[in-house]
C-alpha cells in the first residue's frame, strides 16, 4: 500500500481526509483512485471492520491498488457507483470522496494526448477502451457540434474563428496530433494568451470525449441514496463548470440550481453544506504542486 506520487500528487490531502470525518469501522468510497494518494490515507484510519471501495476507469490506475480483505478496486466510471456498490452488497456508505479532473499521470503521459506540451496522437480518453476520442471530435464533428463543445465546455473566446479554422485545416488533411491542434489554437488565440487559450480548447474536447458533465451529474444524484445519515460528500473540482454543478447540488438541492420548497417554505435538499465557500489550497502547497491552484473543495453532510 503506497501513495504513488509519481502518478498523481494528491491535492489538499489533509483537508480532504479531515472533511470525511472517518470512523474506523465505517465504509468509505474514493471514486477517483488515481495514484491512491487520498485512498491510502483513508485506509490507514480504518480498522478491520472498516471498508474502502475505490473507483477508476483508467487501467493504469489499477497498478496502484493493493490487496486487503477490506479493500476493493472497481474498474469503472464513477457514474455507475450505485450499480457496483449494489453488486458488492453495500447499501449505505459513510463517506464519498471525488477528486475530479485529469490525474498528473494522464497529463504527463504524452501519448495519452491530454497535454499541450507534448506532440502526440489526439486521444484524451480516460478510459482507453472508450469509442470516442479527440481525433474523432476534431475531425468528424459538425461545425455546429464543435461550436457547442467549445462554447459550453471551454468557454473559449473567438469560438467562431476557432471552429472555422479547424474546419478549414481538416478539409486539407486530418488533424491527427496535439501539436497540430495547438498550432490552430495559437493562430486563434488573443495576443500573448495562447497557452491559456489552448488549455481551454483541450479542456473542452476532453470533457466531450469523456462525457464528464453527464458522469458528474449521475454520480452526484447517486450519492443521495448511497450516503447514510450524516455521511459526508467531499468533492474537489478544477474548473467552473464542475464547481457550479457541485455547488448547486449541495447548496440548492439540484444540478441546475433551481430551488424547490416544501409547504412551509423550507428548501428541499438532501445535503447541508459544511463550508459555505470552497476551500482552496495554501500558497505553500501551490508552490509544490501548481495543479492545486485551481482546486476548489466543497463538503456537505447527508441530511437525516
Amino acid at each position: 500500500m503506497t501513495n504513488n506520487q509519481s502518478y498523481h500528487i494528491p491535492v489538499m490531502l489533509t483537508e480532504c481526509i479531515d472533511a470525511l470525518q472517518i470512523r474506523p469501522d465505517g465504509v468509505y468510497v474514493d471514486v477517483t483512485f488515481g495514484g491512491g494518494g487520498h485512498s491510502v490515507e483513508i485506509f490507514k484510519k480504518l480498522n478491520e471492520k472498516g471498508r474502502l471501495i475505490v473507483f477508476d476507469q483508467d487501467p493504469d490506475a489499477k497498478k496502484n491498488a493493493w490487496e486487503a480483505p477490506n479493500f476493493e478496486f472497481v474498474a469503472a466510471n464513477f457514474a455507475f457507483i450505485a450499480n457496483h456498490l449494489r453488486l458488492l452488497g453495500i447499501k449505505r456508505v459513510d463517506g464519498i470522496l471525488a477528486d475530479l479532473g485529469v490525474s498528473s499521470h494522464q497529463f504527463d503521459e504524452g501519448a495519452r494526448g491530454f497535454s499541450i506540451r507534448e506532440d502526440a496522437e489526439l486521444d484524451m480518453r480516460m478510459n482507453q477502451n472508450g469509442d470516442l476520442s479527440a481525433l474523432h471530435v476534431v475531425n468528424d464533428y459538425s461545425e455546429d457540434d464543435l461550436f457547442r463543445v467549445f462554447k459550453s465546455y471551454g468557454e473559449v473566446p473567438n469560438v467562431g474563428k476557432l471552429v472555422r479554422t479547424i474546419m478549414r485545416e481538416r478539409s486539407k488533411s486530418k488533424i491527427a496530433t496535439t501539436g497540430q491542434l495547438a498550432a490552430i489554437g495559437t493562430e486563434c488565440a488573443p495576443k500573448f494568451k495562447d497557452n491559456k487559450y489552448n488549455a481551454q480548447v483541450f479542456q473542452a474536447i476532453r470533457i466531450e470525449v469523456n462525457d464528464e458533465m453527464a458522469a458528474l451529474e449521475a454520480f452526484l444524484k447517486s450519492t443521495e441514496d448511497l450516503l447514510a445519515q450524516q455521511g459526508r460528500l467531499v468533492v474537489m473540482s478544477y474548473h467552473s463548470l464542475e464547481d457550479r454543478m457541485v455547488k448547486n447540488f449541495m447548496k440548492r438541492g439540484s444540478i441546475s440550481g433551481k430551488i424547490e420548497k416544501d409547504f412551509f417554505g423550507n428548501v428541499i435538499k438532501s445535503f447541508t453544506e459544511i463550508v459555505r465557500h470552497p476551500i482552496t489550497a495554501s500558497e505553500a502547497e501551490i508552490e509544490i504542486n501548481s495543479r492545486a491552484r485551481s482546486a476548489k473543495l466543497r463538503i456537505a453532510e447527508r441530511n437525516g
